[in-house]
C-alpha cells in the first residue's frame, strides 16, 4: 500500500551543525510514507550534523540553495541545532518565506523556528520551540506556548528532540493534507 506522502517531495533545509537526529528520524518518517526527500544547502558538496555535544556524520547535499525553488517541492522541513539556523538564516530567508507564500506546509523543531522568525512568518501564529528561543519567536509576534507540537495551519512545531515521535505524526499529517489556503505568509 502506498504511503500518505507517496508523489511528494520534502525540502530538508539545513547546513553544518544541524542537531542530527532532529533531521534523520524526520526524513524516515516522510520516507517511510513514500515522500522524495532533498537536502537543500548553502553549502556544497556534504553537510556535517551535531549530535548533542559533538560533531556528527555527513550528509550529501543533494541540491544547493542557489538552485533550489519553493516551487520544486510540496513542503519543507527545517531541523533545528543551535548553529544550522544560526548560520542559515544569513541566506535562506526568500526561501523559507516562498513555502508560506505558496500555501505549503513547513515543519520546524527546536532552534529551526528561528528561521520563521527571520523569514517574518510568525506573526499571529500558535507555536512552540526550544524554549532559549521564545522570546526571539514572541518578540516577531508569535504565540509561543510549551507543547510537545503545535500546528497552526500548515505550520508544525516542536520543542527537542524528545518531541520527535509527535512532531513527525503531524508533520506526515500536514504535509499528507498539502497546501493550506489559510497558511498565511
Amino acid at each position: 500500500m502506498p504511503g500518505r506522502l507517496q508523489g511528494k517531495k520534502v525540502a530538508i533545509l539545513i547546513t553544518d551543525g544541524f542537531e542530527q537526529v532532529e533531521m534523520t528520524e524526520p526524513r524516515k518518517a516522510l520516507q517511510d510514507e513514500g515522500a522524495e526527500t532533498v537536502i537543500v544547502s548553502p553549502k556544497d558538496g556534504s553537510v556535517k550534523g551535531w549530535q548533542h555535544t559533538d560533531w556528527g556524520d555527513e550528509f550529501p547535499v543533494d541540491r544547493p540553495l542557489s538552485g533550489a525553488r519553493a516551487d520544486d517541492f510540496d513542503a519543507l522541513l527545517l531541523p533545528g541545532g543551535v548553529m544550522n539556523p544560526d548560520h542559515l538564516r544569513q541566506e535562506a530567508v526568500e526561501f523559507v518565506r516562498d513555502f508560506f507564500q505558496a500555501h505549503k506546509p513547513v515543519a520546524a523543531i527546536c532552534h529551526g523556528p528561528w528561521m520563521l522568525a527571520e523569514a517574518g512568518v510568525v506573526e499571529g501564529r500558535r507555536v512552540t520551540s526550544f524554549p532559549s528561543i521564545q522570546t526571539d519567536l514572541k518578540n516577531a509576534g508569535a504565540d509561543w506556548v510549551d507543547q510537545e507540537v503545535v500546528t497552526d495551519h500548515g505550520l508544525v512545531t516542536s520543542r527537542k528532540p524528545d518531541d520527535i515521535p509527535a512532531f513527525n505524526r503531524k508533520m506526515v499529517e500536514e504535509f499528507a493534507e498539502g497546501r493550506h489556503d489559510r497558511q498565511r505568509a
